[in-house]
Formats: structure tokens, sequence, C-alpha cells
């Protein structure tokens, strides 16, 4: 525990020039079986909508369209969806320059991944991006990837691993790096919280912010699912999105 008061000690200190970046899903909001059920964990809009009042910015950085999470997030809070293809930025919507072009390719391979593949398969198309869901159904789990890397390789896209799922998305050069590389250019501390693969190169961004002597935090919100080498990197863990809502709690200035 002195550990992580030592660590989080200078966001604290100063959060005008401090970041709070994390991750929705296994961060902010427990793993559900049907993906448009989840929810931030009770109490979670509140503390960011008091933490964004404070802190330089809070931001949201997901893999989840921006039409489903901006209806949930509070005033204040910066919201960046599909890793960077599109977001808000002070209650404005912005997208990547590169990324409308691909909305009716993604349409396309939806449609056929829900006709040829496994019944059991739930196709979730994000408008820049799709994912084929196998939770539930673990056994289907090279099926889906099969499936995935023929449809990418048809239409010229990249994959990517999630929980339980795989993800299609354009050959765009944006992940939650590239975001955090982008929006994060003048804070003095920043700390990112996520549970997944997916959020590996957000902690690669924080390498490089560390060595331009900015105080970074590397927080793994832990569960069964948890890949090792994000574990293995993070400099504090949490026990699932309680525990990361107990750490954002202990984050409000005094």
């Amino acid at each position: 525990m002195s550990d992580a008061v030592a660590l989080l000690a200078p966001l604290r200190a100063r959060p005008i020039t401090s970041v709070l970046a994390l991750d929705f899903d296994g961060t902010l909001s427990p793993i559900v079986e049907d993906p448009a059920a989840a929810r931030p964990i009770d109490g979670s809009l509140e503390l960011l909508a008091h933490l964004a009042s404070v802190y330089r910015d809070v931001i949201v950085v997901s893999g989840r369209p921006l039409d489903f999470l901006e209806p949930i997030m509070p005033p204040g809070v910066s919201i960046v969806g599909l890793y960077g293809l599109e977001g808000t930025d002070h209650g404005r919507r912005w997208e990547h320059p590169n990324g409308g072009a691909w909305r009716e390719t993604m349409a396309d391979i939806a449609s056929s991944a829900r006709r040829d593949g496994p019944a059991a398969m739930r196709v979730e198309l994000k408008g820049l991006s799709i994912t084929l869901h196998y939770r539930g159904h673990p056994d289907l789990a090279e099926d889906v990837r099969a499936i995935a890397e023929t449809q990418a390789s048809r239409a010229g896209l990249l994959t990517r691993e999630a929980r339980m799922s795989i993800e299609l998305h354009p050959p765009i050069d944006s992940d939650k790096g590239t975001v955090i590389d982008r929006l994060v250019t003048d804070a003095q501390a920043v700390l990112f919280g996520g549970d997944d693969v997916g959020d590996l190169p957000a902690f690669d961004a924080l390498d490089r912010l560390a060595a331009r002597a900015v105080h970074t935090v590397r927080v793994a919100v832990t569960s069964e699912e948890a890949p090792a080498e994000l574990l293995e990197r993070a400099d504090l863990r949490v026990d699932g999105p309680a525990g990361f809502l107990e750490l954002l709690g202990s984050l409000s200035p005094e």
C-alpha cells in the first residue's frame, strides 16, 4: 500500500497538470455476457465527473464505439472510441480522417460473418470495427479466429485479440498508445488503467512519456483472463473494477 501511495502522490499533488486515462470493459465496467448490457460499476460515474472537474483531463479510451460510450459518460470526461478512430472534444464529435471510407466495408464483412459463421458466434458491428465474440463458447475460439483472419485477408483489415473475442479494424495506425501520444502532450503526470492486451500499447506510450521525465503509473486491473504481460508490466495491480474504483477514489485531492 505504501508503494501505491508513493506512486499516486504526484498526481494528487498536481491534478491540474495530471491526466487520468482508463479503459472501459473490465476496468470501469465488469465483463458481462452481452456486451450491450455492460455498464460502469456503481459510483464510478459520479467519481469520474468529480475527477474531471479537478484534473487536467480524464479520458476513457476504449474499443467501444462512441454511440455506446457517449450516452453513458458524464459531462467533462473525454471519450475516445474504436481505439482512436472516433471521439469527443469538448462535446464535439470527431472521426479519424481515414475512417469514413471503411464503414461500408465493415458492414459488408459483418453481414458475411453473420451468414457464414457459427450460430453461437456473436457479431458486433461498431461502425468502423467489428468484434466477433465467442464468450460462453470457448470451444469456438479457433473457428472464430479463422473466420476473422479470412475476412481480414479478403478486405485488407487488421485483427486484434481481445477478451473472448477477435476484433477486425481498418488498416489505420491507431491504437490506445497513439491516442495517449496524441492527447497527452504536456502533462507532468499520467495514469493509465486497463485489463487486456489492447491496453498494452497505452503502457508503451507511458514508457515513452517516462523517458521524457513525465511521472507515469501503469495500472493492471486483474481477473482470471488478464494477460500475463499486462500484469508483469504494471506498476500497480488492483482487483477488478471495484479495486480500480477504490484506486480512483484515492486520487481525489484533499
